[in-house]
C-alpha cells in the first residue's frame, strides 16, 4: 500500500487517520492480550517542546480513559488520544509495514520551547516567522526539514531549532549558519545572527524520518 494515498478505516470525527495495514496489525495485537475486547490503542506524543515528536503508543482500558481524552473507533479498534496532543496529532497518519514496523507519518511542528529572556511576539518576530514560513521552509522541505522560531534576544540574535530531515544531519549546523542565518540576516532588519538549539545528537536517520 503506498504510504501517499493510506485508505482510511475510520469513522467521522477523526484526528489520526489509520490505514488497513496498520489497523490489521492494531487488532492482532490487541486480540493477543487478555480482556482483548476492553482494550484500545492510547496514543500519546511524549516529547517535550521543540523536540522532535515522540510517541507512545501503548494497550489500554478504553472505559478507564480519562474524561478529556479523546476516544475514537477505527474499524473496530478504539483509539484514545489526550486531549493535549489533540492539535499536534491532527491529519496525521498512522501506517504499518513489515520492514518498519507501526509509523506515524505527521504533517505537524512540535510546539516552540519556552526560553526565558527571548521575545517572540512583537512585530520583528512577525517578521521572522514570515521569512521562514516562506523562504526558509520551503527550501528545507527538499531534505524534510524544517526551522522552527523560538524567539530573539535584544542584540539580534534569532534562536531556532531543527527538525525533520535536519535534525540529527550531519550538514544542518552549516545549513543553519550559511544558509538560514543569511536569509534571515539578509530580509529581517534586527536579526545580526542565528543560533541553533537543536539537540542534534538525539537525531536518527537524517532525511528519511
Amino acid at each position: 500500500m503506498s504510504p501517499l494515498a493510506p485508505q482510511s478505516t475510520v469513522d467521522n470525527g477523526t484526528i489520526i487517520t489509520i490505514t488497513d495495514d496498520a489497523l490489521a496489525e492494531l487488532i492482532k495485537l490487541r486480540d493477543a492480550e487478555e480482556d482483548a475486547a476492553a482494550l484500545g490503542l492510547r496514543l500519546e506524543i511524549v516529547s517535550g517542546p521543540g523536540e522532535e515528536f515522540k510517541y507512545d503508543l501503548s494497550l489500554d482500558e478504553f472505559r478507564k480513559a480519562a474524561f478529556t481524552d479523546e476516544v475514537r473507533t477505527h474499524g473496530g479498534m478504539k483509539v484514545i488520544i489526550p486531549a493535549k496532543d489533540l492539535e499536534l496529532l491532527q491529519g496525521a497518519v498512522l501506517d504499518y509495514s513489515s520492514s518498519s514496523g507501526l509509523v506515524i507519518r505527521n504533517p505537524n511542528k512540535p510546539a516552540a520551547i519556552v526560553v526565558e529572556g527571548l521575545v517572540r511576539d512583537d512585530e520583528l518576530s512577525a517578521e521572522v516567522e514570515t521569512v521562514i514560513a516562506t523562504d526558509v521552509n520551503p527550501a528545507l522541505a527538499a531534505h524534510g526539514g524544517f526551522v522552527t522560531f523560538v524567539g530573539h534576544d535584544s542584540e539580534g540574535t534569532a534562536y531556532l531549532t531543527m527538525g525533520g530531515g535536519c535534525h540529527g544531519c550531519s550538514m544542518s549546523r552549516m545549513t543553519m549558519l550559511e544558509g538560514v542565518q543569511s536569509q534571515l540576516v539578509e530580509k529581517v532588519d534586527g536579526i545580526e545572527r542565528v543560533r541553533d538549539l537543536t539537540d542534534h545528537t538525539s537525531g536518527e536517520n537524517p532525511f528519511y524520518r
